[in-house]
């Protein structure tokens, strides 16, 4: 039986108006927007996600706006016409 990948820490952070409701979602939880909710800390939203090694393409959904992560320098096109922020894990 083959040893499971060891899942790494990843952050997902960011800034949004107060008050705002952030989450992320992307392959790494079949693109559900109600299952990873950031929460504002040091003037951020952030939350830390547990993934395995690979490629997962991601956004953040700010007030039911779907954006690209606007740090990530790697982006995939989508089916919608728009683009997906993309994270390598190592």
């Amino acid at each position: 039986m083959a040893a499971k990948a060891k899942r790494r820490r990843v952050k997902f952070q960011v800034e949004a108006d107060a008050q705002s409701t952030v989450s992320v979602a992307g392959t790494f939880n079949q693109w559900d927007a109600t299952r990873h909710v950031l929460k504002m800390k040091d003037g951020v939203y952030a939350l830390n996600i547990l993934l395995a090694p690979g490629q997962y393409q991601y956004k953040f959904v700010v007030n039911n706006v779907w954006c690209v992560d606007p740090e990530c320098p790697e982006w995939a096109p989508n089916e919608y016409g728009s683009l997906n922020s993309v994270i390598d894990v190592a």
